[in-house]
């Protein structure tokens, strides 16, 4: 029994509702389960009958229940084994990813080391440290001189952010590479230093990384870019090969051009007085040329649309555009913005107004083949959560394989015919009163949630509007027990969304939830969804119980 005090002179009673099951959960457990508890052989017909995994191990699940303490000595908890994470909605079936890095999207950052904003925010390593966590596999530094040009920052330029040391940077990236994917790092170096600065920059990568860096023969010409497989838990730079011929060795620290009376980056918050050790251990030996530890070239896309994507079949490059310019470019030149993704990389970055740290729409990069997407990890918002969606694929290892059609020009490819629908069923949630306090939703009472279902995707995969449930009065055990479906066309694009909000007469109503599943890797059957915060951390114990299936319509 839950007690809301109203007014501050009585209270309001709730009885939880928790032995209330929909008609399709209270049917499996009459048909697979004896008085609630599977055996293997239940378990074995369940899978098979209700989940369309008749391949699976029922033994296998049963052992890792154990470790899950859903095991009890009458067998295993049918509706416990329903809500835990062995009955994950998504496929665990890998990519071989043995081919070309340009085949596959990339989990890409923007600025990886600012902690807020674009404009005032702190630099630090601890952004670096999270998106490594999350299997990001792209991560941007900025680099610019200090204020007495003789080391390396990290920093945004020209704006009121601190800074932080690229030593530093470099450290955590060595040891947090591989923590959640063995696939290969990409560090793209955004350069503002003269020739003597990238010497020290190029000393500083080498003793960092060792062999992990990926460091090209000497007057190497890449014409075809590796597999992920091939460079596992290898590091590749890729920037713009200096211009030595245009640059001083007695270049002065850039001032400030937005604020000049304020040091430009400058200034790090770990500036202190290095031990000098260090900078001659670091120019000890040969050194390294900076443009031979380039791994993929960058080119910045500049003047003529057409001049930046011509394909050189004798070089493989990364061109980088605003989401501004690509946007402008695939109005006249899409299917040319596909080919040249095709064998090379394209890289969209946010533009330079976007100073709250928002994200633009993914699908304008992904829809022509941009590999790396890059984002501002530290928002949060619609856009991040597609992001997050997509990357939950191929096992969350940071590499998504691209469609067949902007691959090779798939003739088969029809974007407007129905390949699929899928049916969504939304049974019921749990988890918010041990994740919430019981005042959180509304002071009087239990929260009133409500689901909302709906698909990002392809061009008319998009629903306009999403699909809502109606809403559960007074209840932290909502049942909704309600279909929808969706038609799809192009699968491996498309993103299931899902909601949950407490519903409101007074105010805004408040977010319960969220997460966004790969359609393409769906589980079919009764799945258990665990739900994700605003930023995208996993919710402990918030979870919705869903069925998905999926119907091939029949064409005359």
């Amino acid at each position: 029994m839950q007690s809301f005090e109203v007014f501050g002179c009585f209270l309001r009673h709730f009885r939880p509702k928790r032995d209330v099951l929909p008609d399709d959960i209270k049917h499996v457990i009459e048909n697979y389960s004896e008085n609630g508890m599977m055996n293997v052989r239940n378990l074995r017909d369940f899978l098979k009958d209700v989940q369309g995994q008749s391949d699976e191990d029922a033994n296998a699940i049963f052992e890792k229940a154990k470790h899950h303490n859903l095991l009890q000595h009458k067998g295993l908890h049918l509706l416990q084994f329903l809500f835990s994470d062995l009955n994950h909605p998504l496929s665990a079936i890998l990519d071989d990813m043995k081919s070309p890095i340009s085949h596959y999207y990339i989990y890409t950052s923007h600025n990886t080391y600012l902690t807020g904003n674009q404009f005032t925010s702190d630099s630090s390593v601890r952004p670096i440290i999270r998106a490594l966590q999350k299997s990001v596999r792209g991560i941007e530094l900025d680099l610019w001189p200090n204020s007495t040009n003789t080391d390396i920052n990290v920093c945004h330029g020209r704006t009121l952010t601190s800074s932080v040391k690229l030593r530093k940077c470099l450290k955590v990236i060595k040891d947090y590479a591989f923590c959640s994917s063995d696939y290969p790092v990409i560090i793209t170096f955004e350069d503002h230093l003269n020739r003597k600065l990238r010497a020290k920059v190029a000393i500083m990568v080498k003793n960092t990384f060792g062999d992990m860096l990926v460091q090209p023969k000497k007057d190497y010409k890449l014409t075809e870019l590796p597999s992920p497989a091939d460079l596992k838990r290898k590091i590749g730079i890729s920037t713009k090969p200096p211009n030595e011929s245009l640059e001083s060795e007695t270049n002065t620290p850039q001032k400030n051009v937005l604020f000049p009376t304020i040091s430009d980056c400058f200034q790090s918050k770990d500036d202190s007085n290095e031990n000098s050790t260090q900078e001659v251990i670091e120019m000890e030996g040969e050194v390294p040329e900076y443009r031979d530890l380039i791994a993929i070239h960058a080119a910045k896309h500049k003047g003529d649309v057409l001049d930046s994507l011509h394909v050189d079949p004798n070089k493989v490059r990364r061109l980088s555009m605003s989401e501004q310019e690509l946007i402008e470019a695939c109005k006249e030149y899409g299917q040319q913005i596909v080919r040249r993704g095709e064998g090379n990389i394209l890289r969209v970055y946010p533009k330079g107004t976007r100073l709250d740290s928002s994200n633009y729409n993914p699908y304008d990069g992904w829809k022509h083949g941009a590999q790396m997407v890059a984002f501002n990890m530290q928002g949060y918002e619609k856009n991040l959560w597609l992001m997050q969606g997509m990357f939950r694929a191929n096992n969350g290892c940071g590499y998504v394989k691209k469609p067949k059609f902007l691959l090779e020009g798939d003739p088969t490819f029809r974007p407007n015919e129905v390949k699929k629908i899928l049916k969504v069923k939304v049974y019921m949630g749990e988890g918010w009163h041990l994740e919430f306090h019981h005042a959180h939703f509304d002071y009087c009472s239990p929260p009133d949630f409500y689901a909302k279902v709906g698909i990002a995707g392809y061009e008319d995969d998009k629903t306009p509007r999403m699909c809502k449930t109606k809403s559960i009065e007074d209840d932290w055990w909502p049942i909704w027990d309600e279909v929808f479906e969706f038609p799809i066309r192009v699968p491996e694009l498309a993103l299931l969304r899902i909601e949950v909000k407490d519903n409101d007469t007074t105010k805004k109503n408040e977010f319960g939830g969220q997460t966004c599943l790969p359609v393409s890797e769906l589980r079919t059957g009764v799945r258990c969804v665990p739900l994700y915060d605003k930023k995208g951390e996993k919710y402990k114990y918030i979870k919705l119980l869903m069925r998905f299936e999926f119907i091939i319509p029949i064409t005359c």
